[in-house]
C-alpha cells in the first residue's frame, strides 16, 4: 500500500512593477535597434556605411516581409 505525502502549497512571489519597468525599457530599446538593423538599413540612412550589413541580413529581411529590391 502506498502512502500519500502532503506537499506544502507554493505561493507566488509578487514582483514590484518598479523593478520590471527598467528591464522592459531596456528590452524595448534592444528590440527597436534590431528592427532598425534588419528592416530599415537600406544604405541611405544606414548607421554603418556600405552594404555589408544589408547583405548579411538579406534573408532575414525577406523572412520578416521587408522589401529590399
Amino acid at each position: 500500500m502506498t502512502q500519500a505525502v502532503a506537499l506544502p502549497a507554493s505561493t507566488p512571489v509578487a514582483i514590484p512593477v518598479n523593478e520590471v519597468v527598467p528591464w522592459a525599457v531596456f528590452a524595448g530599446a534592444i528590440l527597436l535597434a534590431l528592427l532598425y538593423l534588419v528592416g530599415m538599413d537600406q544604405g541611405a540612412t544606414s548607421l554603418i556605411s556600405g552594404s555589408v550589413l544589408h547583405e548579411f541580413l538579406h534573408d532575414g529581411r525577406h523572412l520578416l516581409g521587408f522589401p529590399c529590391h
